[in-house]
């Protein structure tokens, strides 16, 4: 049984839990700072070269999980750590405090008054006049009173002792919460062109809920920098209810625990008429060779295939310019204008945009709320003192002694006692 104990008083340590928090804040920093859930050539590629910390190259990286740090093994292992440290510490430490805080204590003689923080003494010619007053005036002030065979207790602000349980539980559903939605949860990177849509499997592999992309919409600044999306999006349950709703960077949807986000923005697709042919969509890839926001095809200018150019595009509002196959700038062309490239008639009818949608599911996320709603009330307890005063008379002396003490704030029960004093010497 001693070794036990002396394990649960090393568990419930303060030091153990400032260790652990600083140890669980730098991993959030390493998760920050390094890409997560990247292929394994990704961290090949970046940090063999250029190790983390000089040490850290990308076989380390990946060998101790930091591709994916919020569910790696001792990440989750210092979650639970924390939440047993902080588990122990509320039934050792905080229940016993609030457990003592409730109790009723009775001091019956002036030496136990005396080795209080605070402590007078006063002459009194009428000490019961004197204690009646002095126990409206404590009710009037909402502090709790018990009287026993003249001796008075009073207590104030004891739910402040509860705040630092509710600390302790909150922090654990956050962990429990996190760790929750970490293992459990979904998160699925679309880019969708307007008029199409994604299917979402439910829990039994079956068709859940459809999201279609109405319209896309890139607003931009008079320099032409992208400033904000917006999507139109149709939510379709398997039961025919479509629900449609805007979103944009910072206001996502949110329906039945999944998330939508508006994250990104690419292109889709280049609408082209090529001499007297009908209006053909087609794709068109990103070229990071070219550039960081360039995307192009290579399209044909004769039936038989021969004599490919490049076309390239920056923005869904143009030019688009077209390359030769040896790298010449032939022409810009914006949209709907037609005009020959290499003797071929070329119209380039629309730019299409692509919307980048974030959808996330978290089943963590309505006890990540609780928590934190917890811990603010906790945290608003916290701050209340908890005060006791003690009131005990000697007949034969005409004495009134007079003792208090506070959690917090001891200055401040030391400024309200001559109030009670007043009270006593009238």
């Amino acid at each position: 049984m001693k070794k036990i104990s002396q394990v649960l008083n090393w568990l419930s340590s303060l030091k153990i839990a400032i260790l652990l928090l600083l140890l669980i804040a730098v991993s959030c920093a390493a998760g920050t700072f390094i890409p997560q859930q990247e292929s394994d050539q990704f961290y090949y590629d970046n940090f063999n070269k250029n190790p983390l910390l000089g040490i850290i190259n990308g076989n380390i990286l990946l060998l101790l999980e930091f591709n994916h740090v919020y569910t790696s093994f001792w990440f989750l292992f210092l979650l639970i750590w924390l939440g047993l440290a902080l588990a122990v510490c509320s039934f050792r430490r905080q229940l016993p405090i609030l457990k003592s805080a409730l109790n009723w204590i009775d001091y019956k003689s002036p030496r136990q008054i005396a080795k209080l923080a605070i402590a007078k003494t006063i002459v009194t010619n009428n000490y019961s006049v004197s204690l009646e007053k002095v126990k409206i005036n404590l009710k009037k002030q909402g502090w709790d009173i018990k009287e026993t065979n003249g001796r008075i207790a009073a207590r104030k602000g004891v739910i402040g002792r509860l705040g630092p349980i509710l600390i302790h539980l909150g922090m654990i559903l956050l962990m429990i919460g996190a760790t929750y939605g970490s293992l459990n949860g979904k998160t699925i990177e679309k880019f969708l062109a307007p008029g199409r849509s994604i299917d979402l499997l439910n829990n039994n592999e079956e068709k859940g809920l459809t999201i279609e992309l109405q319209s896309f919409q890139i607003e931009r600044d008079p320099q032409g920098r992208a400033e904000q999306y917006r999507s139109i999006v149709n939510v379709i349950d398997p039961n025919g209810i479509n629900q449609s709703k805007e979103i944009s960077v910072n206001y996502p949807l949110r329906y039945k625990g999944i998330t939508l986000y508006q994250a990104d923005w690419s292109l889709a697709a280049i609408t082209i008429k090529i001499e007297n042919s009908p209006q053909l969509q087609i794709p068109i890839e990103p070229i990071p060779a070219l550039g960081e926001q360039v995307w192009g095809t290579i399209i044909p200018t004769k039936k038989d295939g021969k004599e490919p150019i490049l076309l390239t595009v920056e923005s869904e509002l143009g030019p688009v310019n077209i390359y030769d196959s040896d790298g010449t700038l032939l022409r810009q062309l914006n949209t709907n204008k037609a005009e020959k490239v290499k003797e071929t008639l070329i119209k380039i009818t629309s730019i299409i945009p692509s919307s980048g949608l974030l959808l996330k599911r978290d089943p963590g996320v309505p006890l990540v709320y609780t928590s934190f709603a917890i811990v603010l009330i906790g945290g608003s307890l916290s701050i209340i003192s908890t005060k006791k005063i003690w009131i005990l008379h000697e007949k034969e002396k005409s004495i009134i002694y007079i003792g208090g003490l506070s959690n917090r704030n001891l200055s401040g029960l030391s400024k309200e006692l001559p109030e009670f004093i007043s009270f006593l010497e009238n």
